[in-house]
């Protein structure tokens, strides 16, 4: 009879490697969903910082046209689908952080059920539902976006640019 007092021999069994080593592969998957969704967030941002300084560009224009009442028209017009372009993808942005939070959650109480040996699996699927919602959401309002980008240059065609400013 071998005495265990420590009990050295639990840590060294293959099971509870296997069952650590089962736990980490499966919170790799909420991970790189989290990168994934991280590079969403880069793009989407990217894109409203474009968007903000035509937003921008459009407002002088609009300050430096004169009775050109057609002109000012069409620049009230693009004004008003780039302030649509920025709702969609605020909203995309709000619900990007929002999915990459659930992730997150998903990926914790992954580590909390382990620990604690309880029943997680109803808070897995509502927090990785959460983000996949969330991520396929914020992919919509960015198509959303795209479409009135798409929508603006056939109707008004493209701004002619803003000339560059003289020191």
């Amino acid at each position: 009879m071998t005495i265990d007092p420590v009990g050295i021999n639990a840590f060294l069994s293959p099971e509870p490697i296997d069952s650590v080593a089962h736990l980490i592969q499966v919170a790799l998957t909420p991970v790189f969903m989290l990168s994934g969704v991280a590079s969403l967030l880069t793009l989407f941002n990217t894109r409203l910082a474009r968007v903000s300084d035509h937003v921008e560009d459009v407002a002088h224009r609009l300050e430096e046209v004169d009775d050109d009442k057609k002109e000012k028209e069409r620049l009230l017009r693009h004004q008003q689908r780039l302030h649509r372009r920025i709702f969609a993808l605020d909203n995309a942005i709000m619900l990007g952080g929002v999915g990459g939070a659930a992730t997150c959650g998903a990926a914790l109480a992954l580590f909390i059920g382990s620990l604690h040996n309880s029943q997680t699996a109803a808070w897995l699927i509502f927090l990785f539902g959460a983000a996949l919602a969330c991520t396929v959401a914020a992919l919509s309002a960015f198509l959303i976006d795209t479409l009135l980008a798409w929508h603006g240059l056939r109707q008004d065609g493209a701004l002619p640019r803003a000339a560059p400013a003289r020191k």
